[in-house]
């Protein structure tokens, strides 16, 4: 019976306490004049950062950051830009330390991104456009591909 207790006290727990906006913004520069553009020819740079920051033994927060900036290239107006830093706090205990950085870096973002891409959706839309759907992110390849790069990176220094 005590075998049950000592298994079950520690067993990998992960929760999701919290999803919050941490800092926000949406720029119309351009506005009334950039809703009156016909012939527009929009263009949309996109960059998507993560940030993990460990509060005590159990607690995470894991910061999605991300800014969208709208052009139009055919009359050279920027359009709008939108940054959102949108946060999660995380409850993570008895995780193994080898699942850990995947945890932090694919399930954590995975989970915060649907959220973040609906904030800016509806933001794009109170702003007079139309609404701008993300495509959704492969957080695990995105993972995958920075660890190949880190290995190589450590290469070529030896």
């Amino acid at each position: 019976m005590s075998d049950t207790a000592a298994t079950e006290t520690e067993a990998p727990v992960f929760n999701i306490q919290k999803l919050y906006v941490k800092d926000i913004s949406f720029e119309n520069p351009n506005a009334p004049e950039v809703f009156t553009v016909q012939d527009a020819e929009p263009n949309v740079e996109l960059n998507i950062g993560l940030e993990n920051k460990q509060l005590d033994a159990e607690h995470w927060e894991i910061t999605l950051k991300v800014s969208a900036i709208m052009r139009d290239d055919k009359n050279d107006q920027l359009l709008f830009e939108v940054e959102i830093e949108h946060a999660g706090l995380f409850y993570i205990k008895n995780v193994p330390e080898e699942h850990m950085v995947h945890l932090l870096g694919v399930e954590c973002p995975t989970i915060l991104f649907p959220y973040t891409r609906q904030i800016i959706s509806q933001l794009t839309v109170d702003g007079g456009f139309m609404s701008l759907m993300l495509e959704p992110v492969n957080f695990a390849a995105a993972f995958e591909s920075s660890r190949a790069q880190q290995a190589q990176e450590q290469q070529t220094l030896n």
